[in-house]
């Protein structure tokens, strides 16, 4: 075993804040047969860097030579509190509204790494959502959850509102006892909740998820997604916020989000949105992990927001906003100004 406690790991992923941390070995992942296959069926869609490197995300042991452990942390950005959202915006999922959380996250991870570096000679590499690892596998490993039906990582009682980090590590450590117990047993309310019928248990189409459209998708989304998209402008809780794990009680309320993932914003002013120039976009999301979005796709977004919110009450300014992107240099957001106008017409 290393010199390293476990209990020092976890007092000082505790120190930097984070909501639970646990213990992974570093193994083979038990579910590489059913990622080829949704990987086969194109259900990843424009998301090719899933479709790479795949030996490394079955097995982290390709990630750092002579790994042994995974530590794994949460992160919570979100309670149980409901949010009241204006009919007229469009609306940004939850984890989105505060700072960039790869920033925040790996940051902390970063000095976690370095005080273990001062009392061992083993190798630590901090992962934020960039390295090929199956996260949630991991997570449900090392004790600090079980993946529900939505694929989200779910703990009993307190939710699903965490961002996952992961430090692969030579060090040898002892594992935390993994969560077993299916946390959705007979429930179907994320299933049944999901506009655009993206989830079936334990498995989302992610070319019919919300958030996969909004934030991932490049290319022009298909009409018959449209009505279902609602108000979303960036990404989608949905599936989250029927959960009923998710809801208030003393368990969830008593773990509280990190700071850095606060904000007053819950959505943007569409009309804002349509006459973005690349520098208003800028300006609007610095510091956020929705620059992701280029400023094309928040067009598109906000045009495919503005359709439904038109055809539920009459906007001069945001049809004529709609009518002004129509003849937009960018054929994506072109292509949807003139598909809304028809819907709309």
């Amino acid at each position: 075993m290393s010199s390293i406690s476990n209990d020092l790991v976890h007092e000082l992923c505790k120190r930097e804040g984070f909501a639970a941390s646990g213990v992974a070995p570093v193994s083979a992942s038990k579910f590489e047969q059913e990622y080829l296959d949704w990987i086969d069926d194109g259900k990843h869609g424009e998301m090719e860097w899933l479709n790479n490197n795949i030996h490394v995300r079955m097995n982290p042991l390709e990630l750092l030579e002579g790994a042994q452990s995974l530590i794994c942390v949460l992160d919570r950005y979100s309670d149980s509190r409901t949010i009241e959202r204006d009919a007229s915006d469009g609306w940004i999922a939850r984890y989105a509204v505060g700072q960039d959380y790869h920033k925040q996250m790996k940051k902390r991870l970063h000095r976690v790494c370095d005080s273990l570096s001062e009392i061992s000679d083993d190798s630590f590499r901090a992962c934020v959502d960039t390295a090929p690892l199956l996260e949630r596998e991991i997570a449900a490993s090392a004790g600090l959850g079980a993946i529900g039906k939505n694929t989200l990582l779910l703990e009993q009682g307190i939710g699903s509102w965490f961002f996952i980090g992961v430090i692969v590590t030579t060090a040898k450590l002892t594992p935390s006892v993994p969560n077993n117990v299916n946390p959705c047993q007979s429930c179907t309310k994320c299933i049944d909740a999901c506009p655009t019928d993206a989830i079936t248990p334990f498995s989302v189409d992610a070319t019919k998820c919300i958030s996969y459209l909004t934030i991932e998708h490049r290319s022009v989304i298909d009409e018959t997604f449209h009505e279902h998209m609602g108000n979303w402008l960036f990404g989608c809780d949905i599936c989250q916020e029927v959960c009923p794990h998710n809801q208030h009680s003393h368990s969830n309320s008593s773990v509280l989000p990190n700071q850095a993932y606060s904000s007053n914003r819950s959505s943007f002013r569409i009309l804002e949105v349509l006459r973005w120039t690349e520098e208003g976009r800028r300006e609007a999301l610095v510091g956020s992990a929705m620059k992701r979005a280029k400023l094309f796709m928040f067009k598109r977004n906000a045009l495919i927001v503005a359709g439904n919110i038109l055809r539920a009450e009459d906007n001069e300014d945001l049809k004529q906003a709609v009518i002004e992107l129509s003849e937009d240099k960018n054929p994506v957001v072109q292509t949807t100004a003139k598909e809304i106008l028809e819907g709309i017409s």
